[in-house]
Parts: structure tokens; sequence; C-alpha cells
């Protein structure tokens, strides 16, 4: 049986496999963060308008589109939601859960823009010190400031 079931994969084109293990595989959404710093060390912190009451305090936060990249991501929604444009940088973090979820957090360094908020998305925009972090900071985001090592870039 495992020679016929190989025999036949071997005779799929490459097609027809991408669409089977497509078919077979979990298919995640992946929300991309982006942990934003101006030149002067501050960080760029969102609370954001569709968050839960309390913990609307994050990083600029967003989901993948099919085909983008996750640097691209983070380029994009910083751009969205306030304006500025931002370099995607070194990977902070990868981690699954939250059902059929995946999370992915990366430094970006501002480059340029005006900030200008969104408002259907973000109710306010501030720069702040890691040390003067708003109250109802995502403990996710939070973390995101403790200093790692690459090997524990993924949780």
């Amino acid at each position: 049986m495992v020679r016929l079931v190989s025999w036949v994969w071997g005779v799929l084109g490459g097609r027809v496999r991408w669409r089977v293990l497509w078919l077979t595989h979990a298919t995640f959404m992946v929300g991309v963060t982006g942990l934003v710093r101006d030149p002067d060390g501050r960080v760029l912190v969102l609370r954001h308008r569709l968050w839960q009451e309390g913990r609307q305090w994050g990083f600029p936060t967003g989901f993948a589109k099919r085909g983008e990249t996750f640097e691209g991501t983070v380029e994009r929604e910083v751009f969205e939601e306030t304006g500025l444009r931002v370099r995607t940088g070194r990977l902070l973090r990868v981690r699954s859960g939250f059902g059929l979820r995946a999370e992915v957090a990366y430094e970006a360094a501002l480059i340029g823009g005006t900030l200008r908020i969104d408002p259907l998305e973000i109710l306010e925009a501030r720069w702040v010190t890691p040390d003067d972090l708003p109250e109802g900071l995502q403990a996710a985001h939070r973390e995101l400031l403790i200093p790692r090592t690459p090997s524990q870039t993924t949780d």
C-alpha cells in the first residue's frame, strides 16, 4: 500500500500535489506585529479601536494578505494605521496558538512619514520610552521589549 501511495504521489503533477496538501492541512491566518522605534529609541504604541476594553494598547498589528511577505505586512500595516514609513528589521518572535492563527513579530525602524492615525482602527498613537508604556498594553507586546538571544526568537 505504501508503495502504491508513493508511486501515485510521484506521478501527480505539482499543482495537484499542492492542492492535496492544501486540502489536508490546516490553513492559518497570520497576525503580524511591528515593534517600531524612532531614532531616539522610543517605541510607537497605538490604542486600537477594535480591541478589548482595558487591553487596547499595543504595537501596530494586522493580518498578512495572501502572497504578502511578513516584512511587507509590517510596513503596510504601520503605514495604513499611522501614515508612517518603516523598514522591517530583525524577527523577534514566531508562535502558534489561538486556533488556526500564527503570530509573527518584527522590529521596525522609522524612516519617514507624518503621524496621522486611521480613525476606523486607531483611537490614539504615542511615542513612548520602554519604561513609560501605557496601562493596558498587551502582555504579548510588552514581552517583545525583553532582550532575547537569536535562539530565543521562537516560542
